[in-house]
């Protein structure tokens, strides 16, 4: 788990890079044209080196109407979000939004548990502890890194006046210090178990949130931005792979899939929820100095309800198996 996280973090530094650098040189849209050979390269790398798939089945079936509602549920909670920028909360398009992704989100529930032959997410994975303390837990803090990125990428833009290329190069703290973080989490998660190491990696990331807000319109980038990225990329480091842990172990095999996807999932939603409600935000605040200020105060209260919500989660044994789901 800590190698497929510094994996990613990995691959996150090097699209930060070559996007900068396609930017700065072509254009923006080429940072969505590469994907395309990529993409490619991936599908047939798959097919080269990833063992046979073992059916064990043949009656499987495509949940469509579970993935459409879950589909069209979170986007109608998430532009509903978004239009509170515009129209404000009371707003009937935002109420609209928000309506329309309850309900959707209800309409998915009954689906899944009632009429869906092989459901998306399976009732009994939402019935063990692990899985939805977990995915909770991941819902928060996708709500807290995935919008880092594209504030700070502002900051630096807007404030301090880099190309896209030097902002690229400005994110290789944030993302070694990941990678290191990554790496150090089972020798530490040994020590403290999951749970302990959440709560400790969600108040380290706080921190850095926290000191990360003193950010001004004359701040530098060693004086504002260096120590904070180390601190709270050390956090998040940290962070990803007792949850992903914690989620998928005791998790039969035939679930492996579908537990993994809605952790995933739940991640991008925190993202995409916590990026409009972040931007949502910073329009009641005047001021571009006091704008970032708020929005990483915000993150970091939203970092320490994850060190809280953490203790939902079930502890663990000296082996580090989960206890029994619900104890």
């Amino acid at each position: 788990m800590a190698i497929w996280t510094a994996v990613s973090s990995a691959g996150g530094a090097s699209g930060n890079l070559i996007g900068g650098v396609l930017t700065q040189s072509l254009s923006w849209r080429w940072t969505l044209l590469i994907n395309v050979p990529i993409g490619a390269v991936a599908a047939l790398a798959a097919l080269r080196l990833l063992p046979v798939d073992r059916f064990r089945t043949r009656d499987g079936k495509l949940d469509l109407p579970g993935a459409v509602l879950a589909t069209l549920s979170v986007t109608a909670l998430v532009y509903g979000v978004t239009q509170a920028q515009i129209h404000g909360w009371s707003g009937p398009t935002t109420l609209s939004g928000l309506a329309v992704g309850i309900l959707g989100l209800a309409a998915f529930a009954v689906t899944e548990t009632r009429y869906a032959a092989a459901p998306l997410v399976p009732s009994r994975l939402v019935r063990m502890r692990p899985v939805w303390a977990g995915n909770a837990v991941m819902l928060l803090a996708g709500a807290c890194f995935i919008p880092m990125w594209y504030f700070l990428s502002l900051y630096m833009q807007d404030v301090l006046g880099y190309g896209a290329l030097a902002t690229g190069i400005a994110f290789l703290p944030h993302t070694l210090a990941g990678i290191a973080a990554a790496r150090l989490a089972p020798a530490v998660m040994h020590r403290t178990g999951p749970r302990t190491l959440i709560v400790l990696a969600a108040l380290l990331a706080a921190a850095g949130f926290v000191w990360q807000s003193r950010i001004g319109t004359d701040s530098t980038y060693l004086e504002g931005l260096l120590g904070p990225a180390i601190v709270m990329s050390a956090g998040m480091g940290l962070l990803i792979t007792p949850i992903t842990t914690t989620v998928t172990s005791g998790i039969a095999e035939q679930d492996a899939g579908a537990a993994s996807g809605l952790m995933n999932a739940t991640r991008q939603i925190g993202g995409a929820a916590g990026l409009a409600a972040l931007v949502t935000l910073t329009t009641a605040t005047a001021g571009t100095a006091a704008s970032y200020r708020t929005v990483f105060v915000a993150i970091a209260a939203v970092c320490t309800a994850v060190a809280a919500l953490a203790f939902a989660l079930p502890t663990r044994t000296a082996r580090g198996a989960a206890t029994a789901p619900g104890k």
